[in-house]
């Protein structure tokens, strides 16, 4: 669970929604050369899409000796706790953001993982059975192609292929077009596409229809006096990833929650045994670790970086309100949440907006959020929160 990660806006850009950008190239925080889909051209159908500069946030969190303490951590049996070394630090205005942690939703975290467990006697095994096989190159680039055609993207999207991710996707702007990266290690036959529908469907359309609004710049938004558009944004996102799997367990969201939830009060590797109960993989465990700690330095003291709580967050508000938000305006009005709808219903410019492909039919749509919440066995809780 931006996402990957994984958005647009017109200037003066807001903070993209998203995940962890690539990692360092030649240097750090640089990206890689863009290797683009066959065919995708500059611009389509006279429409410019929308070109935001990222935020150095996330580039800047990722430590620049990764491999190396990690490497320590692996030959101390999991003990040390690893010395993160940065670019540049972060001021503590940037960090205090997502210092503070949250529990509020740590009880349908565990009950979502708790199911995965009972049903696939570990995340190993969920993962290999309901991903399926890590796909090569060749057959990553069809899938890629053919959803992009799905949603009439093609030309305006760039794509790229990598293995030094944090997360399993992320939408960012190089040189003024839209560029999707994938991560290959997490590009597995029956999650590729969902990971497309976050990114794209949601992260990039969602863009293109801001960038038509009264409130496509931050000071139109100030002046409408907009809620922000977390956590609806990642929320959408993330139900979308899983919207038409047959079993849509929202193990990722969940699991990225309760990390970062317990990092508020553990060393990394406190942290690193406690999360063993749902995760085996070594490898795995140490991923979202690192996501949770990331920021620090000496990773020895508690504390945690609480963005990727946004995910699950937004993913229960949404569900609870499944049956009274309208969720093709909420898509057509582009980056704002599903409270301000509406009342920016009659301010809206609706005529070139986009719809993805698997929101066209309301009935449909709401029949596989309703099939997310009975699988997580998410009924009576969100009942619970109702009156938050």
């Amino acid at each position: 669970i931006k996402k990957r990660g994984h958005a647009q806006a017109s200037s003066p850009p807001p903070p993209q929604p998203g995940d962890d950008p690539p990692g360092p190239a030649s240097a750090p925080g640089q990206m890689r050369p863009a290797t683009s889909l066959p065919h995708i051209a500059k611009g389509v159908g006279g429409s410019m899409p929308p070109a935001p500069t990222r935020p150095c946030l996330l580039v800047a969190l990722r430590p620049l000796n990764l491999e190396q303490e990690k490497q320590t951590f692996f030959q101390s049996d999991f003990k040390y706790e690893p010395q993160f070394e940065y670019m540049q630090p972060e001021p503590n205005s940037v960090l205090d953001k997502y210092r503070e942690g949250s529990g509020l939703f740590l009880e349908q975290a565990v009950g979502i993982m708790e199911c995965v467990l009972r049903k696939f006697g570990s995340y190993e095994n969920f993962e290999e059975v309901t991903g399926g096989s890590v796909l090569p190159k060749s057959q990553v680039w069809a899938a890629v192609r053919k959803y992009l055609q799905k949603e009439g993207c093609v030309g305006e999207v760039v794509v790229r292929l990598s293995d030094e991710l944090l997360s399993q996707a992320v939408m960012v702007v190089e040189s003024c077009r839209p560029t999707l990266t994938i991560n290959l290690a997490g590009a597995r036959q029956h999650w590729l596409e969902g990971m497309l529908r976050h990114e794209i469907g949601t992260h990039y359309l969602r863009g293109v229809n801001n960038n038509l609004q009264p409130w496509a710049t931050a000071e139109g938004r100030k002046q409408l006096g907009l809620k922000p558009a977390n956590p609806t944004e990642e929320g959408l996102a993330s139900l979308h990833s899983v919207l038409l799997r047959k079993q849509p367990y929202l193990w990722r969201a969940a699991l990225l929650y309760y990390t970062v939830h317990h990092a508020g009060s553990m060393s990394f590797s406190q942290l690193f045994s406690h999360i063993a109960r749902f995760v085996h993989d070594p490898d795995v465990r140490w991923e979202y670790c690192l996501r949770a700690k990331r920021g620090q330095a000496d990773t020895s003291r508690p504390g945690c970086f609480s963005k990727d709580q946004v995910y699950l967050d937004g993913i229960l508000r949404i569900l609870r309100h499944r049956r009274t938000i309208d969720f093709k305006t909420l898509t057509s009005l582009g980056k704002v949440s599903y409270e301000d709808v509406e009342r920016l219903r009659q301010l809206a410019v609706f005529s070139r907006t986009r719809i993805p492909h698997f929101m066209r039919d309301p009935e449909r749509y709401l029949q596989h959020l309703d099939h997310i919440v009975a699988v997580n066995e998410l009924d009576d809780s969100l009942g619970r929160l109702l009156s938050r």
